[in-house]
């Protein structure tokens, strides 16, 4: 037996099945990029998405309208396309505002311990008593309901549990013999931290990403819904839902095709992470 036959284990069926994405998966991806086009051009593809026609009024899907209209004439599926926007890139910003606050937090606190754990874990704890929504609600209400007001005080909200998340991976990998191997070697704590700790805590920290993401959309749906956000006749999916809800006798996709958006990208975005979490382990194995 060679050395190569050592080193490299034959590849079996099995093993090249496994490297092979599951159908859920590119489904999800598929999804996922549809979304991702619809939010950054989807009100450049249909640009007259708000384009009213009072005579017509709320009618059935046909006659050139895919998902039928609202009372105002306006074409649903175009008007679902171009909402993606604002949905979708507020809950991105919701969630990367909050992955940056809790890595630096969270690798600080973990490496360093002592009284920066201490300060830090107490801060954590008071914002995560809060109840983040009714919070933002309150908020965002006495503000004049701006959306990225909303958006700021989620982000806000949202990351002491990235915090906690991220420091205890940090905890979990900080006395390691690679950490302790760095160490020796002289390299400074911000080098350690975000050379060789992050790398290792990264899966945890994609997927809790992609859940703060899905939750985002979500939370900022129902700030729409309620008034909140975004201004009235924008096209927001969460401020679709509450303006057409009344004509689910009369076009009953109006009110269904954004509540379908929102719970689709939500769900595409918790497989996904998920995915991603399995993909980035199996390369740190």
């Amino acid at each position: 037996m060679t050395t190569d036959t050592l080193t490299e284990a034959p590849r079996t069926p099995a093993r090249r099945k496994r490297r092979r994405p599951a159908p859920l998966t590119v489904v999800c991806t598929a999804v996922a990029l549809l979304l991702a086009v619809a939010a950054i051009a989807g009100q450049w593809i249909f640009p007259d998405y708000a384009a009213q026609d009072l005579l017509t009024g709320a009618v059935m899907p046909g006659g050139g309208h895919l998902l039928g209209t609202d009372e105002l004439g306006r074409d649903i599926a175009r008007m679902v396309v171009a909402g993606a926007r604002s949905t979708l890139a507020g809950a991105a910003l919701v969630a990367l505002g909050s992955m940056v606050i809790g890595n630096v937090l969270g690798l600080t606190a973990g490496y360093l311990g002592g009284l920066t754990d201490v300060v830090v874990r107490r801060w954590a704890d008071l914002l995560l008593a809060l109840p983040a929504l009714l919070v933002t609600l309150v908020v965002a209400g006495i503000g004049g309901g701006g959306y990225l007001l909303a958006v700021a005080v989620l982000v806000v909200l949202t990351s002491p549990g990235d915090v906690r998340l991220v420091r205890s991976a940090v905890l979990e990998q900080r006395h390691r013999a690679y950490v302790e191997a760095a160490e020796t070697l002289g390299l400074s704590r911000t080098t350690v931290m975000v050379r060789h700790i992050w790398p290792n805590v990264l899966p945890v920290v994609v997927a809790n990403t992609m859940l703060n993401f899905a939750g985002a959309i979500v939370a900022l749906s129902s700030l729409s819904f309620l008034g909140l956000g975004v201004p009235p006749g924008a096209p927001d999916w969460g401020r679709m839902l509450a303006e057409n809800r009344t004509l689910l006798y009369d076009n009953p996709s109006a009110a269904l095709a954004p509540a379908l958006a929102i719970v689709v990208s939500a769900v595409v975005l918790n497989l996904l992470g998920d995915r991603l979490f399995e993909i980035f382990s199996d390369r740190r194995s």
